[in-house]
């Protein structure tokens, strides 16, 4: 725990002089007290002594507390933030038929979604990203679970894989505020085709570059069985990622040699560019894992959603405090009007 205006703590040992100010008046209240002419009195009187000190007691913490939060106090908690999105980016080119992971490629991925869905916190939203030769947000974030998996159902599989293009559609997703344009970083500024009705488009929001896995409020977990074939440069979207402090954990499905054959049985050719997506993830702090079977890659899933649940922040506690001591306060009020109907 830190303190970001420390010099109010020097205002503490003040505090001793209240616990010294109550002892002088009771004292003084002693040698003016009146004679008790009944024993039976003094001794009741006696029996409830603590009443006498309790709320003067709690006053005293009151001013503590409320002392330590004009400090503005400073921990690293773990607390349900409102705002937590995970962005699935999926594969969907041809090669994703292929039958190497059983039942096929992109049932294991369906299944595999479908259950990280399951075990992830209600409270963290989820959008779904399927990219090919071009990216698609098939699912914005949300808490619609029923509707994420009618989108996973829904995979219409295409040509070409574009994988940056899924990280910066991703980014725009997760960053709205910040004007990021896919379709400007794929074909330029000056698209032919424009409409004349099109309203000019602010520039890019320029952003302060953070340090790389320091955004704790989203991820981006990404899969793909192949190599970049179209689109944005890979590391060039993962940079992106990186500048604005976004993890990747990436999870490279299928075969490393190359060699797999369709449900049709035709051989095809394709590699998993694993150097590429390995970048990828160590540039975002993120990770890399291999996933060759359905298992595998159920297990992946489910070792992500465990570890994407914890969010730990450095947050500041002054609110917290000062509501604790100011209930603490009311309720020396309150039970000093009950007891002896002043607040003194």
């Amino acid at each position: 725990m830190f303190f970001l205006w420390p010099d109010f703590l020097w205002l503490l040992p003040g505090l001793l002089l209240l616990p010294a100010a109550y002892v002088w008046l009771l004292r003084r209240r002693s040698k003016t007290a009146l004679r008790y002419s009944s024993l039976g009195v003094v001794r009741a009187a006696a029996g409830h002594a603590w009443r006498r000190h309790l709320p003067p007691a709690l006053f005293l913490l009151a001013c503590s507390g409320l002392l330590i939060a004009a400090a503005r106090p400073v921990a690293r908690v773990p607390l349900p933030w409102a705002r937590s999105s995970i962005m699935l980016a999926i594969d969907v080119s041809l090669s994703m038929r292929v039958t190497d992971v059983k039942p096929s490629r992109i049932v294991a991925a369906q299944d595999a979604a479908k259950s990280f869905l399951r075990e992830l916190p209600k409270n963290i939203e989820v959008g779904l990203v399927t990219f090919a030769g071009s990216s698609h947000v098939a699912q914005r974030a949300t808490l619609d679970r029923d509707s994420l998996v009618a989108s996973i159902d829904a995979f219409q599989m295409q040509m070409g894989t574009a994988v940056g293009n899924a990280i910066v559609l991703c980014l725009a997703e997760l960053f709205p505020e910040q004007g990021i344009e896919l379709g400007d970083m794929t074909f330029g500024s000056m698209r032919i085709g424009r409409s004349l009705d099109e309203k000019a488009k602010a520039p890019p929001k320029q952003i302060t570059p953070v340090a790389p896995g320091s955004y704790d409020s989203a991820a981006i977990i990404l899969l793909s069985d192949g190599r970049r074939t179209t689109g944005v440069d890979t590391l060039e979207a993962a940079k992106m990622a990186a500048d604005r402090g976004v993890r990747i954990y990436v999870i490279g499905l299928g075969t490393v040699a190359g060699d797999a054959a369709t449900p049709e049985g035709m051989a095809i050719y394709m590699q998993l560019d694993e150097p590429t997506l390995r970048e990828v993830a160590r540039m975002t702090g993120g990770e890399y894992h291999h996933a060759g079977t359905a298992e595998m890659l159920r297990g992946v899933y489910q070792n992500l959603g465990s570890r994407l649940q914890v969010l730990t922040r450095e947050t500041e506690l002054t609110g917290v405090l000062a509501l604790i001591s100011a209930l603490i306060a009311t309720a020396a009020a309150t039970l000093s009007l009950l007891w002896f109907g002043r607040i003194a």
